[in-house]
């Protein structure tokens, strides 16, 4: 089991008083990356035109450098503010293979202070159905705390 409770208290620690919204973003990806084993591709891809995202901060292998709100699990995510929980990538409508080797995925969308979605935070693993309902609650409530 996923100790969130000490993940997040260690995020909110390391980013207490830290306004740049990047740093908080590196240090979130860095932190979570390396305390969950199952968590192959962590990071986040951030709005930075109307709809569009491009990567951000991450830890793993390169990631794709942009993708449009239309397609894939983060598009979906920006474009709904919903959490997708996706047990098999392949399985998933448009997916789009950054990677290989993943067979599950979470992505989880940051509403920064005013209610609009600034980022997604986007955990991939080479293990199938590696993401629950658990996880999507402690990530939601992780990035909350952080950019909200």
């Amino acid at each position: 089991m996923t100790d969130y409770a000490a993940i997040g208290a260690r995020i909110e620690s390391l980013v207490e008083g830290v306004a740049d919204e990047v740093a908080r973003m590196a240090t979130v990806a860095c932190e979570l990356h390396h305390s969950v084993e199952r968590f192959h591709w962590t990071g986040f891809y951030r709005v930075t035109a109307p709809g569009m995202l491009t990567v951000g901060p991450y830890q793993g292998g390169h990631g794709c450098l942009t993708i449009p709100f239309s397609r894939g699990v983060c598009g979906a995510a920006a474009r709904t503010g919903e959490t997708q929980v996706v047990e098999d990538v392949d399985a998933f409508p448009g997916h789009i293979a950054c990677a290989s080797t993943t067979r599950s995925e979470i992505v989880v969308p940051v509403f920064g202070p005013d209610g609009a979605v600034v980022a997604v935070l986007d955990i991939d693993s080479d293990d199938p159905a590696a993401f629950d309902a658990a996880d999507a609650r402690a990530l939601e409530a992780i990035c909350a705390r952080v950019f909200g």
